[in-house]
């Protein structure tokens, strides 16, 4: 890891690598300069504050573990869709242990708005996956929703769920596929 870095992508690389290895605790400024071999002007280059380099490697973590899915079969599938969630979580749990917790409850916190921001556009991206999947599932009841219980609405509760799941660090989707599947289908 003592490679000099000259981008804003090695830099968030490295940033990862440190909350692999050593916890979400060892991202700062100086830390991560250390680890890129490089100044800490370097990183103000890149990041004007701790904050910016926080937020911007949490935004980047979220996105490793919750890609784009590949498969497009799961964008037709509701209850893939959920499991690949599942399975992205546990990956994620174990790639970088204490992350959602620890980064969830430390940017809820009003100081630290960007990291909550990022934080919120990823969930947003899950969110928005888990309605395209409600509307294209072939199998999904055509009465399933109304017009107080819509598709958006679902997704919602389906979410939570999930995020709950997350902070429990409870990967079975079973008990969530069971409600899809009882409230669909």
């Amino acid at each position: 890891m003592n490679t000099a870095v000259t981008s804003k992508e090695d830099i968030l690389k490295t940033s990862q690598e440190l909350i692999r290895r050593q916890g979400w605790s060892a991202v700062n400024i100086r830390s991560v300069a250390a680890a890129c071999g490089v100044s800490v002007g370097a990183i103000y280059n890149y990041f004007d504050s701790k904050s910016a380099l926080a937020s911007a490697t949490v935004e980047s973590v979220w996105r490793e573990i919750f890609p784009r899915p590949e498969d497009k079969a799961l964008f037709h599938d509701t209850q893939a869709y959920i499991t690949w969630t599942y399975e992205q979580m546990e990956r994620g749990c174990r790639q970088y242990p204490g992350f959602f917790t620890l980064h969830s409850l430390g940017f809820l916190q009003e100081e630290k708005a960007g990291g909550k921001r990022n934080m919120r556009q990823v969930w947003q991206q899950i969110i928005d996956g888990l309605y395209s999947v409600l509307m294209q599932d072939s199998r999904i009841r055509a009465d399933a929703f109304t017009e107080q219980f819509t598709a958006r609405r679902f997704s919602d509760v389906l979410f939570s769920l999930i995020l709950s799941a997350l902070l429990r660090q409870d990967y079975d989707p079973v008990p969530v596929l069971e409600i899809v599947r009882r409230t669909l289908y």
